[in-house]
């Protein structure tokens, strides 16, 4: 099954969504939006912990690395049962579409990537990378209404995944792609190309027109916002970051801060120099307002139920409609216990 698995690895808000539609635009690529397969199986206790499962974890950690010890194969037999799983569930989601290969884009597996890169070593991999502030910008107009502060202080996504992408990045698996997502935009068909040769397949160029041949799985998971605009690639918002930064001196000051705690050789493994990064912003006109762009109403409901679960979630254990779902919870719990 390795060698027709194909996962998308990148950031939140770099374009992974575009370019999975492409690639799913592909007659011999199969995909389905972010099934989360690979998270839970890093932190069962072998490689990682789950603080808060449904039982003891530090026992079962313990317990289940000595039973791995005892095997014949060791950690390479704990590896097989992962992958006899995943295989199943993968090959048994390809097997009806008739594909060549199944392709997972899942952001998360960002941060656990020595545990995927283990499970498969030869499967294949598109790493998509995009300008860090601009990944930055996107996330917090996209779900904070543009307060970079909040958005920073909930998920640092910038710190987070540059470091561990860079990683793969710099020790690569057997089959590994790397794509930019502003190389992507302004070139699409080039990169598209590219990727196609990379999977050893032909080129179909009628894939960058994805809004006329990629079809959406019903509830899938993915960007609920921008990717529905467009039927191709754009490079609007290329350089939207760097005019929102000119206009907002506290911006500024919270991206210098992102920036400096970046490992400078983790940035060039991504394609950009850290010197460069906010020399980008500061070559905007400070006098140019950031463009905004009209949302469809879809877009716009999405955003509201983030905004009011944000609000909500906030400080909730010390609020008093925290107590109220904690109660709630509760006696669901009862009522649905077996």
């Amino acid at each position: 099954m390795q060698d027709r698995l194909l996962f998308v690895i990148s950031p939140p808000r770099a374009g992974s969504t575009l370019l999975q539609r492409m690639l799913g635009s592909h007659s011999q690529i199969f995909t389905y939006p972010e099934p989360h397969l690979i998270t839970p199986l890093a932190h069962l206790g072998y490689y990682d912990l789950v603080d808060k499962a449904p039982y003891d974890h530090i026992n079962a950690a313990e317990a289940l690395r000595t039973f791995v010890a005892g095997l014949p194969g060791g950690e390479d037999d704990y590896l097989d049962a992962l992958r006899a799983y995943t295989d199943t569930l993968y090959g048994r989601m390809l097997a009806p579409s008739g594909k060549r290969y199944f392709l997972d884009k899942t952001p998360a597996y960002a941060l656990v990537l020595p545990f995927l890169t283990r499970l498969y070593p030869r499967a294949h991999y598109v790493v998509l990378t995009r300008h860090p502030l601009a990944i930055a910008s996107s996330y917090a107009n996209s779900f904070f209404e543009g307060d970079w502060h909040a958005a920073n202080q909930y998920n640092p996504v910038v710190n987070r995944y540059v470091p561990a992408i860079a990683r793969l990045l710099r020790d690569p698996p057997e089959h590994l792609c790397h794509v930019g997502y502003e190389q992507l935009t302004r070139q699409p068909e080039h990169e598209l190309a590219r990727i196609f040769a990379f999977l050893g397949l032909d080129d179909e160029p009628h894939a960058v027109n994805y809004g006329d041949h990629y079809r959406a799985t019903p509830g899938g998971r993915g960007d609920p916002i921008s990717v529905h605009t467009h039927r191709r690639p754009v490079d609007t918002s290329i350089a939207a970051f760097a005019r929102e930064l000119a206009a907002d001196p506290g911006k500024r000051a919270l991206a210098a801060e992102i920036c400096a705690a970046l490992d400078a050789d983790d940035l060039r493994a991504w394609g950009f120099d850290r010197d460069q990064v906010l020399c980008d912003a500061s070559q905007a006109c400070a006098s140019e307002p950031p463009k905004r762009t009209s949302r469809a109403a879809g877009n716009r409901s999405y955003r509201l139920q983030r905004r009011i679960m944000l609000a909500l979630k906030k400080d909730i254990r010390q609020r008093p409609h925290g107590r109220v779902v904690e109660r709630i919870r509760y006696y669901c719990n009862v009522l649905l216990r077996e």
